[in-house]
């Protein structure tokens, strides 16, 4: 476990060091903003194009693995949901929280921590993971946010979840990568080297950009942001591991990695989502700093005990 923890602790202090970059007025807001945009849209953009582009569609794709991972997320969704209606919540809100119950950092933190401590053998079921946040739910939260405003569905709402995904740089460079591999031929060696230069800033790029944003986030509503960490950190995992070891024959390495993936802390992106439809910010940004600061324990013991039973030796 002391292993597992000082090897995930880099990470974790790459985050706390963009953290207080930016709490300290060194690094500002501004130059925080244009450090995610470079993050999300060239160097994670060209690490997942890279990883897609030497994998198939047969590698990624696993239909007992998407019913394994969408048991467990819409059983802590369901949930978070009844919580949120048994606390009076409308159903915008019950929706922005049953999100920060089932999606974690994976694009920024997911992709670089977990292919580094258990190989490039777990980039495929990290991008599944990564591409089912995106596609099911990051729609899903749209659907019920803009239909429980209109009081019904509409194509306006088919047509924002649609463009949405489509300018998403994430989802572009997995269907521009997979498409790429389909045609069976190997990237160009500069290609190659190209893409690998610049994906390898997304590690330090995306960590630094993750505690750069928990700078200007506060811890107010901390039952609230306490209970949604508690959904994250502990009911997420645990879910989609009865689904992964229990109900569904799900390799062990994949399951190991779907696991490791839903243990991590709430996405950032779920703020700007609140942001943007002005439902609950400050609940969000709370669940956010929160279950970040406490994954820094938890992210570790689910690693070890996942890494344990598949066999995995992390960093090896």
């Amino acid at each position: 476990m002391i292993e597992i923890f000082l090897k995930t602790l880099p990470f974790f202090a790459l985050i706390g060091l963009g953290w207080q970059a930016c709490r300290s007025g060194f690094f500002t807001a501004e130059a925080a903003a244009y450090l995610t945009k470079f993050v999300f849209y060239f160097a994670l953009s060209a690490m997942l194009f890279r990883f897609a582009a030497n994998l198939s569609l047969s590698e990624i794709l696993d239909w007992w693995f998407v019913a394994a991972y969408l048991w467990g997320c819409f059983v802590v969704y369901a949930i978070a949901t009844a919580v949120a209606f048994l606390r009076g919540r409308s159903i915008a809100e019950a929706a922005v929280e049953a999100q920060c119950a089932v999606i974690g950092n994976t694009g920024f933190l997911g992709v670089p921590m977990l292919i580094v401590l258990m190989g490039e053998a777990a980039a495929g079921p990290v991008l599944m993971v990564l591409a089912l946040d995106l596609i099911v739910f990051s729609s899903l939260i749209v659907i019920l946010i803009t239909g429980s405003r209109d009081g019904r569905m509409s194509l306006g709402i088919v047509k924002t979840v649609g463009m949405g995904l489509i300018k998403n740089p994430m989802i572009v460079s997995m269907v521009l990568g997979l498409s790429w591999s389909a045609t069976g031929m190997p990237l160009p060696g500069p290609v190659n080297e190209f893409l690998g230069i610049l994906g390898a800033a997304a590690t330090p790029g995306a960590l630094f950009a993750i505690g750069a944003s928990l700078a200007g986030k506060s811890a107010e509503r901390i039952e609230v942001a306490g209970w949604l960490s508690f959904c994250k950190l502990v009911l997420h995992p645990a879910a989609v591991a009865f689904a992964a070891l229990l109900l569904f024959p799900v390799p062990i390495f994949d399951a190991a990695v779907m696991i490791a993936a839903a243990s991590l802390p709430v996405a950032g992106n779920i703020f700007m989502l609140a942001q943007h439809y002005s439902v609950a910010p400050q609940r969000v940004s709370a669940a956010i700093l929160v279950s970040t600061v406490i994954s820094i324990l938890t992210v570790s013991v689910v690693i070890a005990w996942v890494s344990g039973m598949a066999g995995i030796v992390p960093g090896g």
